[in-house]
């Protein structure tokens, strides 16, 4: 395998679950060190212990929060000297329901989360990433550009996420770092099967039947899959994209 990120140090918010962790392992073959962030300190432990590398290393905090942020990267910095890649990773799908009924609390949870994280992350990590020319991936979703019935929060924040990037990208073109968003389809995750039990309870396989039918390769992704998207954003191998969106999705937008 290429090592496309010799000596490079990521942070990946998010970094216990699916494709968080996928992006680690990824990250760690293409001889980068990691920095895994995410909400509960036992996953975050039992995440790095099962990368087994020296190379890794966790952070426990809640990414609304603005402490956390400035926290994470700070302690990143500090383990190993520096941030060339924050992978903005972290996010929820919240309560699956009708709109005129949807809980306002699990709206406003799902927004700050999904946006208010990732605008604190990226606004956090600049002064870190610009001495080394760094790059930001935000996870978007294919919810970040079409509606979806039942999921109005979710959509909302990745819509968000969407323009959040763009001009994220163009402020921070002149100082050198390239910012970009993976948008995955349905992946075969915890996340989607939240999304499958909430919309059926009790009948989740009608669900996932009913989204696979809209993929045109007739399929969930798998977590290896985003990352691997992931990491050609990170390398080099990208380096004259900023700015843009980049689905991973087996054709579900294409329809």
């Amino acid at each position: 395998m290429a090592r496309d990120l010799e000596d490079n140090i990521a942070l990946i918010t998010g970094g216990a679950g699916g494709i968080g962790f996928a992006t680690a392992k990824s990250f760690l073959q293409a001889g980068a060190k990691v920095f895994l962030v995410d909400l509960d300190q036992a996953k975050v432990d039992d995440a790095v212990k099962r990368l087994e590398s020296p190379a890794a290393k966790g952070f426990a905090g809640d990414v609304s929060k603005p402490e956390t942020a400035t926290g994470m990267v700070a302690a990143c910095v500090e383990a190993f000297g520096g941030l060339d890649v924050l992978f903005a990773n972290a996010g929820i799908e919240g309560h699956v329901g009708p709109l005129v009924d949807f809980p306002n609390e699990s709206f406003s949870r799902v927004l700050d989360v999904n946006v208010k994280g990732v605008f604190y992350s990226i606004k956090a990590a600049v002064p870190a990433l610009v001495k080394r020319k760094g790059r930001i991936i935000v996870t978007a979703s294919v919810a970040g550009l079409v509606g979806s019935i039942g999921l109005s929060a979710y959509v909302s924040s990745k819509h968000a996420l969407v323009g959040l990037m763009k001009t994220a990208a163009l402020e921070l073109a002149p100082l050198g770092i390239r910012v970009n968003a993976v948008a995955p389809g349905p992946i075969d995750n915890r996340m989607m099967k939240s999304i499958e039990e909430q919309a059926a309870p009790g009948h989740a396989g009608d669900v996932r039947a009913g989204f696979s039918s809209q993929i045109a390769m007739g399929r969930y992704g798998g977590s290896e899959e985003i990352a691997e998207m992931v990491l050609f954003l990170a390398s080099a191998r990208s380096s004259y994209s900023t700015g843009a969106v980049f689905l991973a999705d087996g054709g579900f937008v294409a329809r």
